[in-house]
């Protein structure tokens, strides 16, 4: 059975003092209350109380995630600003201090912090996730074991995190290193079928490694109540069309790794080591850097295989009807990813975050009104 490739998209933004430019709790505002009998289910808090998390509806194409994600980040702009705060999207705060924010009043996030103490403290970043319909299982399995090549190119055209409390890291997704200090993250291994991939989590649930499921926080993984592969490697993009165009290329990676195996040519497979070199590359450079061809077994820039990457998905954007959405990732590649963007800001004035901020805040509205 063909898989629907639905879409779902899930933005994690911040909430700003726009005097301070610093994060700013939305809890003593009823920023969440209004934004829930705006937008119902569709938004939610988040474990830090300078968080708001948004997720579209299920979609069945891209421009309907596009006019779903675009109308969500309107609707939680103006209510930011109906509260005296500013919404931003970037992946990290450029200054902002964890250890002076509040974790959010709620019995899962308090359980949370209780297992694993500071490190979910410090976990104030911000992502993007992805969900693909995928409704067999064993063809989740085997489209998440192939989509794993990809989630290096995913993350380096999303970086978007270079500053973290007031320092150049010197990384271009530095919410990716804050993130794998909590335990079942990163890439995962490869699963043979779905019956060994439920074996391994009721193994950790029988041991109290953890309580269902989605405890897992892998930067891929078959969600454990939706008929979905949900993709968790991205940082959040600045701008809402950079959202879309990385949900376009996701939904048609993987209705391209499917025609592949539907055709017995399934797509090779590579150790998580292999594909956690990869990773760390593109932590570390973005789109600016080299991947691992680990075909030719050589060093390639980035801005190429992400141009081979379109080019391996060219025959299946018609039938999606995603091919403007999967080409604007070029743009990304012209323009920079919001890493790159940021620290051009950052240095064009002489070091000031409250800058940085402030283009933070223009690019989340960017194209929304």
């Amino acid at each position: 059975m063909r898989p629907s490739f639905s879409i779902g998209i899930e933005e994690e933004y911040q909430t700003i003092n726009p005097e301070t430019r610093d994060l700013c709790s939305h809890i003593k505002t009823e920023m969440l209350a209004k934004g829930k009998m705006r937008l119902e289910e569709r938004v939610k808090a988040e474990m830090h109380q300078s968080v708001v998390e948004v997720g579209t509806r299920i979609c069945k194409t891209i421009d309907q995630a596009r006019e779903d994600l675009y109308d969500l980040r309107r609707q939680m702009i103006h209510l930011a600003e109906e509260h005296g705060l500013v919404l931003v999207a970037g992946a990290t705060h450029p200054f902002a201090d964890w250890r002076v924010q509040d974790i959010y009043p709620d019995e899962r996030y308090a359980r949370v912090v209780e297992d694993l103490q500071m490190v979910a403290r410090s976990n104030l970043i911000f992502g993007l996730h992805v969900h693909v319909g995928i409704e067999d299982r064993e063809a989740a399995i085997r489209l998440m074991n192939a989509l794993r090549y990809f989630l290096p190119h995913l993350l380096a055209l999303s970086s978007n995190s270079p500053f973290w409390h007031g320092s150049n890291t010197g990384l271009k997704s530095y919410r990716a290193k804050v993130f794998d200090k909590f335990p079942r993250t990163n890439i995962p291994d490869s699963f043979s079928s779905w019956s060994e991939f439920e074996n391994f989590c009721n193994l950790l649930i029988k041991t109290n490694c953890m309580d269902n499921a989605k405890k897992i926080w892998w930067d891929i993984r078959p969600h454990p109540f939706f008929s979905t592969v949900e993709i968790r490697i991205c940082d959040i993009p600045l701008r809402a069309e950079e959202t879309i165009a990385i949900a376009a290329l996701i939904q048609a990676t993987a209705a391209k790794l499917w025609k592949l195996h539907n055709q017995n040519q399934d797509y090779r497979q590579y150790s998580r080591a292999l594909l956690m070199e990869n990773k760390w590359r593109a932590v570390r450079y973005g789109i600016s850097g080299k991947l691992i061809d680990f075909g030719k077994e050589e060093e390639v820039n980035e801005d190429d295989l992400i141009r081979e990457y379109l080019a391996f998905v060219d025959d299946v954007v018609d039938e999606l009807g995603s091919r403007e959405a999967v080409f604007s990732v070029n743009k990304i590649l012209e323009t920079g990813s919001g890493a790159d963007r940021q620290l051009a800001v950052h240095a064009k004035n002489g070091g000031d975050l409250r800058a940085v901020v402030d283009y933070m805040a223009e690019e989340t509205r960017f194209g929304l009104f």
